[in-house]
């Protein structure tokens, strides 16, 4: 792609989160995610690969559906209210729209079938993208409304959100498809404490960002596609396959990793606010998750495949670790001893 193509589209990337974000009339935030979704479609279908044509559609099919309702929430309220602003919803239906809306630009349960499709479909840097940078308006609108939410619902959604990224990632063999249901399940632990307690949706959403950011990274600079690539890689960058074990038992909340701080902060939380219940089943549901993200990691270090001595040795490469690399892996693995001064904040 042509660089100053490419640098309009990241600028308009970051405008329309910024527009959005920043926001305290609907109309603008509705802006905010029309432009956003506008610059990632070319991002998407750059490669003009069928695949690639076939993401960006149905990107675009359910961003626009999602921001109808978004737009249609806002005028129902406004309707009946004469509030515009975003954090005066106070409309029940306009609630129950918008949190449809929202899932949808995020892909919780029910609203998730696009997602893992349109992250096949699209470059790695991309998919990266689209996990988190393009998460983060919606979570923002949603942390700005959370006052207004159904809990009930929410935590319906949550609960179906990790139970079914959890358990349709276990049978992938693409390494974007379980990122993908890796982003479903964690989106649920986001969603069953934005009603209780919203900042820590927040700090979930930007460790999550991080690890997630460290992962696609790793896998891009490996070059790996699918688990079979996966389990060349050892042979060719070993630093590499190593950055990755530790990334994704992280990325599985697995003690002392980063990854355990969030999860360890809402099931605390959810058992304040007397939600033992929920907390012990999205806790057995991640699991789940465990599962897929020991197999990611048993693939990338620990099986060699069986046809080595058969063929050359892979040189091992001698390019330098990307340093963006190095510095999300040690955040990822080494965040937990400051969960004192997080808690303080937060």
């Amino acid at each position: 792609m042509n660089p100053q193509a490419k640098l309009i589209f990241v600028t308009s990337l970051l405008l329309g989160t910024t527009i959005t974000i920043s926001s305290n009339h609907w109309v603008m935030a509705w802006t905010g995610l029309e432009i956003n979704t506008l610059a990632i479609l070319p991002l998407i279908s750059k490669s003009h690969h069928p695949r690639a044509i076939e993401a960006a559609t149905k990107y675009f099919l359910v961003q626009a559906t999602a921001s109808t309702l978004v737009l249609f929430s806002s005028m129902t309220n406004a309707w009946y209210t004469g509030q515009w602003d975003i954090t005066q919803l106070t409309h029940p239906t306009s609630s129950l729209i918008l949190t449809a809306a929202i899932s949808m630009k995020l892909g919780l349960v029910p609203f998730h079938f696009w997602f893992p499709e349109v992250l096949q479909g699209s470059p790695i840097i991309t998919g990266l993208l689209l996990s988190t940078a393009m998460k983060f308006p919606p979570i923002t609108l949603l942390y700005m409304t959370s006052l207004s939410l159904n809990p009930t619902l929410l935590t319906t959604l949550a609960i179906l959100s990790v139970a079914l990224g959890g358990w349709m990632g276990l049978n992938q063999t693409q390494t974007r498809k379980i990122m993908a249901f890796s982003s479903i399940s964690h989106l649920g632990w986001m969603a069953i404490i934005l009603v209780y307690y919203p900042k820590l949706t927040l700090l979930n959403f930007y460790l999550y960002a991080m690890m997630t950011a460290a992962v696609f990274l790793t896998l891009n600079s490996m070059k790996v596609l699918n688990l079979s690539m996966l389990m060349n890689a050892w042979t060719k960058a070993p630093s590499l396959s190593t950055i990755l074990l530790l990334t994704l038992l992280s990325l599985a909340g697995l003690p002392p990793m980063t990854g355990f701080l969030p999860k360890w902060l809402i099931i605390q939380e959810l058992t304040k606010q007397d939600m033992a219940p929920a907390a012990i089943i999205i806790s057995l549901l991640s699991l789940l998750g465990l599962f897929f993200y020991l197999r990611l990691a048993y693939c990338a270090t620990i099986t060699l495949p069986p046809h080595t001595t058969n063929h050359m040795k892979q040189w091992h490469t001698n390019k330098p670790i990307n340093p963006s690399i190095a510095v999300l892996t040690t955040l990822s693995i080494m965040l937990l001893p400051i969960s004192p001064m997080l808690a303080t904040i937060i």
